[in-house]
């Protein structure tokens, strides 16, 4: 009988294990695996908001299209009858025209295309990646120097972008703390920030502030606008262009996207040549920065929708196997809840330190151990350096499920991570 005995407590630990160890399932799923769902969630959006796109262009622009065709088709048969010429040769004679036009050859007198002002702008649209087409190497060997010229242009643009991401966010971040800490003296609340026991919550102190992702945006979409509708008014007064016409080329060139078909500071001659030349490089300049600031700010929002997508689809998982928020959990070890670690903290009499914790009240599922049991039991301290070099190698704590996690993506590389860094996320579920 006494050998017996002992065997209940271990069935009883298996009849308790199954729900939290489907939990556990879902929640201790590995970060590669959530980054994976994250990646194929976002590629499915961007299918189908390419659909989407693909739908509304093709039914806006297709009527216009048959109707340019069958007003290019009359004009050229009343051209060929007109003069007599025959109308495969007519069109021979445009496909000539048209490789022309690819070599930098215009019916109207431009200015040239390979002078040293026009390869200046050509070459700034190739390493900020707008690529207008307008221009294009000829040659093998402007073809060749292009593939090298661009390979390093462009990555080094785009770490001039980066820097200038990290300095816009930087000063935005300065400009909002010295508005906060003022509006924070003017009520009287900043000197209870320095005061142990103060009313005034560690969230709403300037302690570890930093700006909201929110504000940021507004910020940065209202410089975006301003910037946009000066370069637009600039360029409907110079280029003769509608002013609906100068938003759209804005964008399509402070974006990168580049379509070609309104290209700026393409005539031979300006008023104010120069002082032109010189507004337009600076305006482009500026609202490449500004845009490619404002997508990534743009990108931690999507990055929150999807966090928040995938927390709804967790939680119905979770919710059959999850117990409930009042419920007692099984007991676990809370550093690392393998089950062959488990066995090794048995050994070194970490069940000993967790009897002591229940005694008093403290339990180890869900929770971490207190610094004072930490520092007063050398038993536990290996299992505490394999729980920090994990959440440090894996980004977040183990034990926690995956839901309640707010930083996705790892905090992101490059401008992501810059943005992660500098800003203070909020959830999209708030």
């Amino acid at each position: 009988m006494s050998s017996r005995s002992p065997r209940p407590p271990p069935r009883r630990c298996r009849r308790r294990l199954p729900r939290p160890s489907c939990c556990c399932c879902c929640c201790r799923r590995s970060h590669l695996n959530e980054d994976t769902g994250r990646f194929v969630l976002l590629a499915a959006l961007i299918g189908l908001y390419l659909v989407a796109g693909a739908t509304v262009f093709s039914a806006l622009e297709s009527p216009g299209e048959a109707e340019a065709r069958a007003r290019w088709g009359a004009t050229l048969r009343n051209f060929s009858a007109a003069h007599g010429v025959a109308e495969p040769e007519l069109r021979a004679f445009l496909r000539h025209y048209e490789a022309a036009l690819a070599a930098g050859v215009r019916a109207d007198a431009l200015r040239p295309r390979w002078d040293f002002p026009g390869a200046f702008y050509f070459v700034g649209t190739v390493v900020s990646t707008i690529g207008f087409g307008m221009t294009t190497p000829a040659t093998v060997g402007g073809k060749a120097f292009l593939i090298a010229y661009g390979l390093f242009g462009c990555a080094g643009t785009i770490l001039f972008f980066n820097l200038f991401l990290e300095r816009i966010i930087s000063l935005l971040a300065f400009i909002m703390r010295a508005c906060r800490e003022r509006q924070l003296r003017r009520s009287g609340l900043l000197p209870a920030t320095f005061r142990r026991g103060s009313a005034l919550s560690e969230a709403e102190s300037l302690a570890g502030w930093k700006p909201s992702v929110y504000h940021v945006l507004l910020i940065l979409g209202l410089f975006a606008v301003l910037l946009s509708c000066c370069a637009s008014a600039m360029y409907t007064s110079v280029e003769g262009w509608d002013y609906v016409d100068s938003l759209y080329f804005c964008f399509v060139t402070f974006s990168t996207i580049g379509f070609g078909d309104l290209v700026s500071s393409q005539r031979a001659a300006y008023r104010n040549q120069g002082l032109y030349r010189l507004g337009n490089f600076l305006f482009i300049l500026l609202g490449v920065c500004c845009i490619y600031s404002l997508f990534n700010v743009i990108s931690i929002l999507i990055k929150q929708v999807l966090n928040w997508m995938l927390r709804k689809l967790s939680c119905r998982c979770c919710a059959r196997c999850c117990p409930a928020p009042g419920a007692p959990l099984a007991r676990r070890n809370a550093i690392t809840p393998g089950s062959r670690l488990r066995r090794r903290l048995a050994a070194l009499g970490a069940d000993a330190a967790a009897r002591d914790s229940d005694a008093d009240g403290r339990r180890l599922s869900g929770e971490l151990i207190s610094m004072r049991d930490l520092t007063a039991s050398n038993k536990v301290s290996l299992a505490l350096l394999q729980k920090q070099l994990s959440e440090t190698a894996n980004g977040y704590p183990r034990g926690v499920c995956v839901h309640t996690r707010q930083n996705g993506f790892s905090g992101g590389v490059g401008a992501l991570g810059i943005m992660n860094n500098r800003l203070a996320e909020t959830s999209a579920s708030r």
